[in-house]
C-alpha cells in the first residue's frame, strides 16, 4: 500500500510530545482509493499535506528553547501551531535562531475518545483542558486554539491576548455523488459531529438523514467518505485552507444557508497570566478586528450559556458601513425550530460585546424553556 511521504519542515521545529522526540514519518497515512462516480466525482485527498507536518525529529539539540508552543497532534493543529512559529519568527529576530522555537503535542481526551458524541462526554473544553493543564504547570509557554474548541470561561492563571487573522468562516459541502446538499436525493446520508450543522441541515432539508458522532480528523473524515459510510460530509472551509486540501470540497456553502459556529476559522494564543515576555510575544500578532469579532461572538455564546449539546451559531463582521454586523441563530436539535436574530454596531469592543449579549437574551426569550432537549 503506497504512502503519502510527509514533507520537511525547517529544522528549527523540534517535534515532541510532552518532551519525546519522534519522526515525522509517524504522520504518514494510507493513500486511500477512490470509486468512479459520473456525477459530480471527487477524488479526495486523505493524506498528510506540507502545511501540516510541522515536526520533524532534531537529533542535535543545542540550546533551551526560548518559545515551547502546545497543541493537539492532529494535522490542522499542527498547521496552526506552524503558521503561529512562522509569525513569531517573522516578527522577532531572536525567535529565528537554530532551536528558538519547540512544539510540544499534548494529546486531549477529545483526541483520545473517539467512539462517543462530543456531548456525551462533557462537551467544550475536550480539545483544551490538558493543553491549559502543561501551560499553568510550565510545561508549554504558550497554547495555540481553535477558538471554536475554547470555552467561554479560561482557567485562572492564563490569558488569551491574541487572535490571529481569520481564514474564511464558512462551510464546505464534500461528497463523491451530489454538487450540494439540495442535489442530495431523499434518504441520503450526511455525516457531521456538529448539532449546529445537524439542525440548520435537516431544518432545510428535513428528507436527509444526519449520521451524529461523525468524528476524527478532516484526514479520518474523508476516509469515511470515501468508503462510503455516508454520501456527504460538512468541514470548516478553514481547516481545509490550512491544510491545503480545498480540492476536496464539491461547493462552499454560504452563510445565509449555514451560519458559522462561533469563533469558527479563528486561531487564538494563550499564555501564563505572570507571564509578560509571552504575553509580549504573542500580542505582537493579534489580529484586533479577528479578536473583536470573536469576543463579540463569544458574548452571544456565553449569554446562551452554549455546549456541544445546543445548536448554536454566531457570526460578527465588519459590514460595508465599517459597522459591525452580528448574525445568531440557536435551533432544536431535530431543526424543527430554528430561531435567528442580528445586531448592527459600531465594531468597537464595548458595543460588540453589548450586542452579543443583547442577541443572547433575546433568543433565549424567545426559544423559552425547554427548547434545546426537543
Amino acid at each position: 500500500m503506497k504512502t503519502l511521504c510527509c514533507s520537511s519542515a525547517p529544522s528549527t521545529l523540534i517535534g515532541h510530545v510532552h518532551g519525546s522526540s519522534f519522526s515525522n514519518s509517524a504522520l504518514a497515512l494510507p493513500f486511500l482509493k477512490t470509486s468512479s462516480f459520473s456525477k459530480a466525482s471527487t477524488k479526495l485527498r486523505v493524506g498528510v499535506t506540507k502545511a501540516s507536518v510541522a515536526v520533524e525529529q532534531q537529533t542535535q539539540q543545542t540550546k533551551v528553547a526560548l518559545i515551547r508552543i502546545g497543541t493537539r497532534g492532529s494535522p490542522l493543529a499542527l498547521a496552526q501551531a506552524y503558521e503561529t512559529r512562522d509569525k513569531l519568527m517573522a516578527s522577532h529576530s531572536e525567535l529565528a535562531e537554530e532551536g528558538a522555537i519547540q512544539i510540544v503535542i499534548i494529546k486531549t481526551t477529545g483526541d483520545k475518545i473517539l467512539s462517543q458524541p462530543l456531548a456525551d462526554i462533557g462537551g467544550k473544553g475536550l480539545f483544551t483542558k490538558e493543553i491549559d493543564e502543561a501551560l499553568l504547570n510550565s510545561e508549554i509557554d504558550i497554547a495555540v486554539h481553535s477558538m471554536k474548541d475554547v470555552p467561554t470561561y479560561l482557567p485562572d492563571g492564563t490569558i488569551l491576548p491574541c487572535n490571529l487573522e481569520r481564514e474564511d468562516v464558512r462551510d464546505a459541502f464534500i461528497s463523491l455523488s451530489a454538487t450540494s446538499l439540495a442535489d442530495l436525493p431523499s434518504g441520503s446520508v450526511v455525516g457531521t459531529a456538529s448539532l449546529r450543522r445537524k439542525s440548520q441541515i435537516l431544518h432545510r432539508y428535513p428528507s436527509l438523514t444526519v449520521q451524529e458522532n461523525f468524528r476524527g480528523n478532516v484526514q479520518t473524515r474523508l476516509r469515511k467518505l470515501n468508503e462510503g459510510v455516508v454520501q456527504a460530509t460538512l468541514l470548516a472551509l478553514a481547516g481545509l485552507k490550512r491544510l491545503n486540501m480545498t480540492e476536496n470540497v464539491t461547493s462552499t456553502l454560504s452563510i445565509d444557508d449555514m451560519l458559522p459556529a462561533v469563533a469558527q476559522g479563528a486561531i487564538g494564543i494563550a499564555c501564563r497570566s505572570n507571564d509578560d515576555k509571552m504575553a509580549e510575544y504573542i500580542a505582537s500578532l493579534n489580529h484586533e478586528e479577528t479578536r473583536l469579532a470573536v469576543v463579540c461572538e463569544r458574548a452571544f455564546l456565553t449569554t446562551l450559556d452554549g455546549s456541544c449539546r445546543t445548536p448554536i451559531a454566531g457570526y460578527a463582521c465588519r459590514n460595508e458601513d465599517g459597522n459591525c454586523l452580528f448574525r445568531g441563530l440557536v435551533a432544536s436539535p431535530d431543526g424543527t425550530r430554528v430561531l435567528e436574530t442580528s445586531r448592527v454596531g459600531p465594531y468597537a469592543v464595548e458595543d460588540m460585546i453589548e450586542m452579543g449579549k443583547d442577541a443572547g437574551k433575546e433568543l433565549l426569550s424567545r426559544a423559552g424553556p425547554g427548547f434545546f432537549s426537543s
